[in-house]
């Protein structure tokens, strides 16, 4: 096991992408909240900023698509994992165009293609954990079972289990990989009741570090060179509960990272980038 987890974490690239002023007006979201475009465009620069400046990686800054509201949210549009990408199919009709920007740029990357082009399969980025070890994939409102088929045809290598998503959008609404073998889990019934499911599912053990907030708990891991561990999470003005567990984390670069606006549309840390390792050329 430690050779698949030896690499866990491990960047060199992220894909990003604008948020159109739509996001305000025509965003999907669960509850009804009044969102400031300016501010979560304001936010989201400062994300990128820390994947390119802070963190160093070589990011691909996409342009926002007024037509496309949701299209900040790209790790709903694609599942990357080694030197292969998936190209989703995502449960809402309204983001199917979100993926066609994504696939050529995944493909000018150089990772292989697959799409997910069974009109009976959905499946959004948010609902997959990858863990280094195996893939956990939500079945939510917007990921179906066809969808988790799919995805585990894709990446043979993998173990790849099935968790229903009572509450919340997305598995990662309430979970995400806070560390090699470390899953940070919502404290809420559900969120719990999802990880036992996990626990039991899997040939592995994880540890777990439960986090107040379920919206707290989706965090963004990375292993970088010169840095070593790095968590980015949400702010103490968000969470101030949740940030406390975090700050317990030792032998961690910690970085707070705002989110409150895209919060409001059900956007994570996570969904804002999709994340990947490329090898060195020689």
């Amino acid at each position: 096991m430690a050779g698949l987890m030896a690499g866990f974490g491990h960047y060199t690239h992220a894909v990003v992408r604008g948020v159109p002023q739509s996001l305000a007006g025509d965003a999907l979201r669960i509850n009804q909240a009044e969102v400031d475009a300016g501010a979560a465009q304001k936010e989201h620069h400062a994300y990128v900023d820390v994947l390119k400046r802070r963190l160093g990686l070589e990011v691909v800054e996409l342009p926002a698509d007024e037509s496309l509201p949701d299209c900040v949210f790209v790790e709903d549009a694609a599942v990357v994992c080694g030197d292969t990408a998936l190209i989703t199919r995502p449960g809402a009709e309204s983001r199917r165009k979100e993926t066609e920007l994504m696939k050529d740029t995944l493909k000018n990357l150089n990772l292989n293609i697959v799409e997910m082009t069974d009109e009976t399969a959905i499946l959004d980025g948010g609902d997959v954990l990858f863990t280094g070890r195996e893939f956990f994939v939500g079945l939510s409102k917007r990921t179906n079972q066809r969808g988790a088929e799919i995805l585990a045809d894709a990446f043979k290598d993998y173990a790849v289990s099935t968790v229903p998503v009572l509450e919340g959008l997305h598995l990662k609404s309430f979970c995400s990989m806070a560390g090699p073998g470390l899953i940070a889990i919502g404290a809420s019934e559900p969120a719990q009741k999802a990880l036992k499911i996990m626990q039991q599912m899997s040939d592995h053990r994880y540890d777990k570090l439960t986090v107040p907030d379920d919206l707290g708990a989706n965090c963004v891991y990375m292993n970088l060179p010169d840095m070593g561990h790095v968590l980015l999470h949400p702010t103490a003005e968000e969470f101030p509960e949740t940030v406390k567990v975090y700050e317990k984390l030792k032998d961690y670069t910690l970085i707070p990272v705002s989110n409150a606006e895209k919060v409001k549309v059900d956007g994570a840390l996570t969904c804002c980038s999709v994340l990947i390792y490329k090898k060195p050329s020689i």
